[in-house]
């Protein structure tokens, strides 16, 4: 039925002057947001140390990138084995919580490290179940920050906020990696002590947060079933043209890339560098990072989605084949800067993209969907990386995993839901 047509309004032709709706605050001046990015910058820099002595302890215990390679695998298997789930339960439970618990349950598998190297009985079965506890806390705690940004800061405000937490994970970087490396040399322990402590820091600024993590919702309104709940996302996400593709994406990105932190360490040690020097090397892709978090914003805000991603995802084979035919540390570690600066500007750019796509009530499960199907690709890269590794040596294994990334930049360049990606200001969630 068409409107009625409403009478002519004499006061039409000069209306009355409308406030401007006022802008969002400073990221700086949202408590809420600037304990979030402090707790999340501290546990971050314990991350980077215990990463890098990880590979390093399994190498010193067993001399095996390959068993390298299945301790990575563990920790990635979670990501896999708990993505629908986890998604659900982090829509349905307080996400605050869930976060601090995960920070926890972190911290003490972390200290068990130092107490069995200790008592001298640190066993590679111990290290697997570290690892796949490490795997499990990270899924949680990654889909629950995930869901609860939107409610810290406001939409227009997520591609700056996202920029802000790379922007910090990249100056941790800056001298998380030697610290890890420095320490492992003293003590092989110390490192995973230190990734304990940084956690517990991380739960203590959570609990400082005001804000609920997540929408009031009706407590007249029963909460659905558990397993239609789960799959919810999953249909979302499959109706969802872009962020289905770019899932696909992530998972080849998972099985190219698994490996390749352990080949970089593994060429290193063979071109003579040091615990710290490997370090060195990362921290040097810390500087790349942190340039790239800083431009990020104002790349996403000049540059169509569609323009630049095609573009980031050519940079990875490329960083490959240069690591693999670099002759010295010094060398990989400007590849590493190179590559890292990349990586933080494509890190802006699609996730801000995606969360900007879906709807408040469903971003937990959403994106445990779209990380179910990059996740299963996760395990299988780290162990195939590993033995790639092992069977061919670092640098033919990182030309094997170039080729594969650049098929895959190929099929991003050639798709049209990214060439034909609206700019984020226009999205419709849900939609």
């Amino acid at each position: 039925m068409l409107p009625t047509p409403s009478a002519p309004n004499p006061r039409a032709a000069n209306p009355s002057p409308q406030p401007a709706p006022s802008a969002p605050r400073s990221l700086w001046r949202n408590r809420d947001f600037v304990l979030l990015w402090a707790g999340q910058a501290v546990s971050t820099a314990g991350t980077q140390v215990s990463d890098l002595a990880m590979p390093l302890l399994v190498l010193a215990l067993t001399g095996s990138p390959a068993q390298a390679g299945i301790v990575a695998a563990f920790g990635a298997l979670p990501r896999f084995l708990l993505a629908l789930p986890a998604g659900v339960l982090v829509d349905r439970w307080d996400r605050k919580r869930v976060m601090i618990v995960c920070d926890l349950a972190r911290a003490l598998a972390l200290a068990s490290i130092p107490l069995a190297f200790a008592l001298g009985r640190l066993t590679m079965p111990q290290l697997d179940i570290v690892a796949f506890i490490l795997g499990a806390g990270a899924t949680l705690f990654f889909l629950a920050r995930v869901s609860a940004l939107p409610r810290v800061v406001s939409r227009t405000q997520l591609p700056a906020a996202v920029a802000r937490n790379e922007a910090a994970d990249s100056a941790v970087t800056l001298f998380g990696p030697p610290l890890g490396g420095g320490v492992f040399a003293l003590s092989h322990a110390l490192p995973f002590l230190a990734d304990a402590l940084s956690y517990a820091v991380s739960a203590l600024s959570l609990g400082l947060i005001r804000i609920p993590f997540q929408a009031e919702r009706d407590p007249n309104i029963a909460p659905p079933r558990f397993w239609p709940d789960m799959l919810s996302g999953l249909r979302w996400l499959w109706h969802a043209p872009l962020v289905r593709f770019m899932a696909f994406v992530y998972a080849g990105f998972a099985l190219f890339n698994g490996g390749s932190s352990l080949a970089v360490i593994v060429l290193a040690q063979r071109r003579g560098a040091s615990p710290l020097a490997i370090g060195l090397i990362f921290a040097a892709g810390g500087v790349g990072g942190l340039i790239g978090a800083l431009v990020a914003a104002r790349v996403n805000a000049r540059h169509r989605f569609g323009r630049v991603l095609p573009i980031l995802q050519w940079a990875y084979p490329l960083a490959f084949f240069l690591y693999a035919v670099a002759p010295t540390p010094l060398l990989m570690a400007f590849i590493e800067a190179g590559i890292m600066l990349n990586d933080q500007i494509y890190d802006v750019v699609w996730p801000s993209y995606r969360m900007a796509l879906i709807p408040d009530a469903l971003q937990g499960r959403v994106t445990s969907a779209y990380r179910l199907i990059l996740s299963s690709m996760l395990p299988v890269g780290a162990a195939t990386g590993g033995i790639l590794v092992q069977r061919l040596g670092p640098a033919p294994a990182l030309v094997v995993m170039g080729l594969g990334l650049a098929a895959l930049a190929l099929v991003v360049t050639l798709n049209p839901h990214v060439r034909h990606a609206p700019p984020i200001s226009s999205l419709d969630p849900g939609l």
